[in-house]
């Protein structure tokens, strides 16, 4: 009788905490249907849904719908996880199992990077790019990513490559596997649950990178989704419930990508390479 009234309690205390934690999402919801007017009333659903918002919000431009701002984003969006995750990787794997000079020295010196706040590369990554005549392209959004893809990835993929038992890099010696062998055939299949955690994170990261995105792009139509609700604010009229409804559908892509690969993700944070 105990254990059925803790689990009961347990479920009902597990119930009570989700609708609190979904709570901002239902109201978001809720708001996205309502006419502006009612956002201002205690009520989490409109007496008469407005469906008409996403259908008006996904042409508030005359030029431009937003399926042109999700396409904008998710063309740059592939370019940055294919870079960030091959560069990566890459550097991951020279870093965790080659052996070469000052290699220490160089990872302490990557690691400190991590250390360094955004804000401080901000003025002469800028500066580069308007010199090369990159400003207002994809080009500064992409770039970066090709470099290694960030400090934290590298560290995440060292770690996990040194979880890799090293009688597998032997074995394939012994078969004749070059260095570049052994990460094309041994290691990189193993660091899957890994690089899609890395895909993941640079995916989430870059697509809500709202500042970068607004200090490199100027033209309308390359603006992505982020700059796209921006335009909403702009407006002298905003229309809340549109902006709401489209910034709602802002967010699937994310939600989407991170249930699909949800399996790999958990996998790629919880293990150091081989199950046992």
């Amino acid at each position: 009788m105990n254990s059925v009234r803790a689990r009961l309690s347990s479920h009902l205390y597990l119930t009570v905490f989700s609708f609190l934690m979904l709570y901002p999402i239902i109201w978001w919801v809720g708001a996205s249907l309502k006419k502006t007017e009612e956002l201002s009333l205690p009520t989490l659903w409109p007496s008469k849904p407005m469906w008409s918002n996403y259908w008006n919000g996904w042409h508030f431009s005359s030029e431009y719908t937003f399926a042109h701002f999700f396409g904008n984003t998710l063309l740059m969006e592939l370019g940055n996880v294919l870079g960030g995750v091959a560069t990566a990787a890459i550097v991951a794997y020279g870093f965790g199992r080659l052996n070469f000079k000052f290699r220490g020295v160089w990872f302490s010196i990557l690691l400190l990077t991590m250390m360094l706040p955004n804000q401080v590369t901000v003025v002469p990554q800028y500066i580069l790019f308007n010199k090369l005549g990159f400003v207002d392209s994809y080009v500064p959004l992409v770039l970066p990513h090709f470099f290694g893809g960030g400090a934290f990835f590298i560290f995440l993929l060292v770690q996990f490559i040194r979880g890799i038992p090293r009688d597998l890099d032997e074995a394939a010696t012994i078969d004749g596997a070059s260095v570049y062998g052994i990460f094309l055939r041994v290691i990189l299949p193993l660091l899957k649950p890994a690089l899609v955690t890395v895909a993941i994170f640079t995916f989430i990261w870059s697509w809500d990178d709202f500042f970068a995105q607004v200090l490199y792009l100027s033209s309308v139509d390359k603006f992505t989704v982020g700059l796209a609700l921006r335009m909403f604010i702009d407006q002298f009229d905003i229309q809340w419930g549109q902006l709401l409804a489209m910034s709602l559908l802002s967010i699937l892509p994310s939600v989407v990508i991170f249930f699909l690969a949800q399996k790999h993700f958990v996998e790629g944070i919880a293990t150091t390479g081989l199950k046992g």
